[in-house]
C-alpha cells in the first residue's frame, strides 16, 4: 500500500510539474524526425499481463523492422533528438503515466517484450508477481546494455543467453529482498547515475 500509495502521488506530481517540458519536447521531437511523438509498444507486466508502455519516440519511424534490439547509442535509427532523450534517460517520462495508470512502479524489473519473455522458464515467471518498473537491480547493472549489444558479434545471442538470464537473477533477488527503503536507494542510485552521464 504505501509503495502504490507513493507511486500514485509522485507520477502525478511529476507529470503536473513536467508538463511544460513534456509539451516543449513534444514540439522538439515532432521537428526533428517524421513520426508520432510517443512510443508506444506491448510489454508483459504484473500477472504475465501485457500492457502498453509509453516512451517519447527516439529512432525513426518503422525502425523495428529492422530488429528488437537497440546497438549502441549511435545506433542509426535513433533520431539526433533521440539520442539526447536516451542518454539522460528522458526518453522514459512518459512511463509517469504507465505508473499513474497501475501498469507500472517507479521500482521493479523492466518489462520485456513477450518474444523474449517466451524464453522464460517457469521458474523465471516469479518475477511477474510485482509491477514492472523504470529502474531496478538489473537496470541499474544494465544501464550500458546497448552499448554491449553493439559490441557483440551476434547481439541477439548475447541479449537471450547472457544478458536475460543475468537480468532475471537481480530481478528475482530485487523480489525476495523487496521493501519500501530498498525502492528508495535504487531510486537515488537511479537519479545520481543519470546526472553523472
Amino acid at each position: 500500500m504505501i509503495k502504490r500509495t507513493f507511486d500514485v502521488v509522485f507520477s502525478l506530481f511529476g507529470l503536473i510539474f513536467l508538463l511544460p517540458l513534456l509539451l516543449l519536447l513534444a514540439i522538439i521531437i515532432k521537428i526533428d524526425s517524421r513520426g508520432p511523438v510517443f512510443f508506444v509498444q506491448g510489454r508483459v507486466g504484473k500477472n504475465d499481463c501485457d500492457f502498453n508502455i509509453f516512451k517519447f519516440r527516439t529512432m525513426k519511424i518503422q525502425s523495428q523492422q529492422k530488429g528488437l534490439l537497440t546497438l549502441g547509442n549511435h545506433d542509426s535509427r535513433v533520431t539526433k533528438v533521440g539520442y539526447f532523450l536516451r542518454r539522460y534517460k528522458i526518453d522514459e517520462f512518459p512511463q509517469l503515466i504507465n505508473i499513474l495508470k497501475g501498469d507500472m512502479s517507479f521500482v521493479g524489473p523492466r518489462p520485456e517484450l513477450r518474444y523474449y519473455v517466451n524464453f522464460y522458464s517457469e521458474d523465471d515467471m516469479k518475477i511477474f508477481q510485482v509491477r514492472p518498473g523504470i529502474t531496478g537491480l538489473a537496470s541499474l547493472k544494465y544501464r550500458n546494455e546497448v552499448e554491449l549489444l553493439k559490441a557483440a558479434d551476434n547481439p541477439e545471442e548475447l541479449f537471450i543467453k547472457t544478458i536475460i538470464p543475468d537480468k532475471l537473477k537481480f530481478n528475482k533477488e530485487y523480489i525476495k529482498n523487496r521493501n519500501f527503503f530498498l525502492d528508495l536507494k535504487l531510486i537515488g542510485l537511479t537519479i545520481i547515475k543519470v546526472i553523472a552521464k
